[in-house]
């Protein structure tokens, strides 16, 4: 099998518009929590959330492009043009037949349903918008992205709740590994930030009123967040001989389920999934230096995923260092492990890790070294990224310097 490489990478998140603003401001520690706003906003119990701000779908997308695409298709299309240019790819001929895309998604064109119902329920409308449906597809971002950019290969959606993500890019690490495809670009995108998906959220009682503080003692619940991230998955001899800039080596994968229950995760589910990113890199647990956590928040999520670190790395663990970004970008569901992906790329090409903000009490059930409130220079040669789904479903992806 061959070997992939991550040589592009693009986002558009409530930290940044690109990976630059993105690394900078959780280098800084930066939180983008704060007021939500948009409409009926004001008739929430939960009034904060991570938006985007200032972005203008029409400087990404063209106008053809505009009609069919939810906010969180905007989103994804405007990462993967920033993803592929930074790659330096031209897709066509063979490479655009059999090269495709992948985008995870929980949500898929929330904003859009949330609209069309206000029109007919509330306001009494008889119609909606002719693209409501192709809008509102899960596989929307997908297809958009395979358009722009000619690609005929491989091109689907991935719902798993908060491991899409994962599992879009895991599957289009397995497609390019086995030589299914050359490049696959992959990610995810999530625009729940509505009034309908913040009052559905709010029925389960896990949100935060106050800020997101993984693994602190004093945590109350999750705070979410919209955005998207893209990358370019590419096989490395195809890289080299271009001459591409490798960002990172994607060394392995694991997915899995708890069957077990549908909120509560589990200890051996999160454990099994770590160990089989590890299993199938070929690396031991004391290789890896970085865990970027799935660290919702959630006191159940919080001490399940410690104590599931402490299961596979055993004493390594009090040499690890781990951390939540969710802490500053708010959980982006469908889209976090993508956006998160991108603190794994800055520990491995710029020596720093990203901090779990907001944190102020210890809990001894996450006696761990959670990198607290501010970055750190470390140099680390293997980085995991978790995800931990409602269902019981787990996603793993391990990464290596090139």
């Amino acid at each position: 099998m061959g070997r992939v490489v991550i040589t592009g990478a693009g986002s558009i998140n409530p930290l940044g518009a690109s990976v630059a603003e993105t690394w900078a401001a959780m280098q800084a520690g930066r939180c983008a929590i704060g007021p939500m706003t948009f409409q009926d906003s004001e008739r929430l119990s939960v009034q904060i959330g991570a938006q985007v701000q200032g972005f203008a779908p029409e400087d990404h997308l063209t106008r053809a492009e505009l009609g069919f695409a939810d906010r969180f298709a905007q989103f994804a299309l405007a990462s993967a043009r920033q993803a592929v240019a930074e790659a330096g790819l031209a897709f066509e001929g063979d490479l655009a037949a059999r090269s495709g895309v992948v985008i995870g998604t929980a949500g898929g064109g929330l904003t859009t349903s949330d609209e069309a119902y206000r029109a007919v329920y509330a306001e009494g409308k008889n119609r909606v918008h002719p693209f409501t449906v192709p809008r509102l597809m899960h596989n929307a971002a997908a297809s958009l992205v395979g358009m722009a950019f000619g690609l005929q290969g491989p091109s689907f959606s991935v719902s798993t709740a908060c491991a899409s993500s994962n599992h879009a890019m895991g599957l289009a690490f397995q497609m390019v590994r086995s030589g299914a495809a050359p490049v696959m670009l992959a990610g995810g995108a999530e625009a729940m930030l509505c009034f309908g998906g913040i009052k559905a959220w709010e029925g389960l009682r896990v949100m935060s009123a106050d800020g997101c503080r993984p693994f602190s003692a004093d945590r109350n619940g999750l705070v979410q967040g919209e955005g998207a991230a893209v990358f370019v998955f590419e096989e490395y001899e195809h890289a080299r001989a271009r001459g591409a800039a490798m960002l990172a080596e994607v060394v392995g994968f694991s997915m899995g389920a708890d069957a077990a229950d549908m909120v509560m995760p589990s200890v051996e589910g999160a454990a099994r999934a770590m160990a089989g990113a590890l299993s199938d890199a070929g690396l031991a647990p004391e290789a890896v230096g970085y865990i970027n956590a799935h660290g919702t928040a959630t006191a159940a999520n919080d001490r399940t995923e410690c104590a599931a670190v402490r299961k596979v790395f055993g004493a390594h663990a009090d040499r690890l260092m781990i951390s939540s970004t969710k802490s500053m970008h708010g959980h982006l569901i469908g889209a976090t492990g993508a956006v998160e992906l991108l603190a794994c790329l800055m520990a491995l090409g710029e020596g720093v890790i990203a901090p779990t903000a907001g944190y102020r009490v210890p809990d001894p059930d996450c006696a761990l070294d959670v990198v607290p409130n501010e970055a750190r220079a470390a140099r680390v040669d293997v980085v995991l990224s978790n995800a931990f789904a409602f269902g019981g479903l787990n996603a793993v992806l391990a990464l290596a310097r090139v």
